[in-house]
């Protein structure tokens, strides 16, 4: 493997935890990362040697979760939606009962976030990138990134408040 390989494969964690995020299955974050390594390795020659590999991974994941979800939007008038009923249940190995509890309400909350809030908690509050960076991945100036993390902030903290969750 050369170095851009071992820099992306080195980034898979957190490109499968940014696409948690942003996605609302498993399954959808799963497909997402599979596409934005495949998508970053046929397009190896639009990264410069020298810059940030991680932010031009995560605008490449952003670009693909947009058309996706154009897409689903589309295809959503004709098909049948996803099953509602089927449960999400956190891995029992992971965590004691309470914390898998207040682990699945944060997740519901920031899914439940709309996708500009939870695009800019998901690129700071969990991926750790900073303001400017994260502005970067997703086009925005960084007053309107901080204006988002601000308000997805506030809604993750009155949500969980009001669910009994504590930090």
């Amino acid at each position: 493997m050369d170095d851009f390989q071992t820099e992306l494969v080195q980034l898979l964690p957190r490109l499968r935890r940014f696409a948690r995020a942003v996605s609302r299955s498993d399954a959808d974050a799963q497909d997402l990362v599979q596409a934005t390594v495949e998508r970053a390795l046929v397009k190896r020659s639009g990264w410069t040697p020298g810059t940030r590999l991680d932010s031009w991974a995560f605008t490449i994941m952003r670009r693909l979760h947009i058309d996706d979800a154009r897409s689903k939007t589309r295809w959503g008038k004709v098909l049948t939606p996803e099953d509602e009923f089927t449960p999400n249940v956190a891995d029992a190995a992971q965590a004691g009962e309470a914390l898998r509890a207040d682990a699945l309400a944060v997740q519901a909350a920031v899914r439940a976030l709309p996708d500009d809030q939870r695009l800019a908690v998901a690129l700071v509050l969990i991926d750790g990138l900073s303001y400017a960076e994260a502005a970067a991945v997703l086009g925005v100036p960084a007053g309107t990134l901080t204006s988002r993390l601000v308000r997805g902030r506030q809604t993750l903290l009155q949500t969980l408040a009001e669910q009994g969750v504590t930090a």
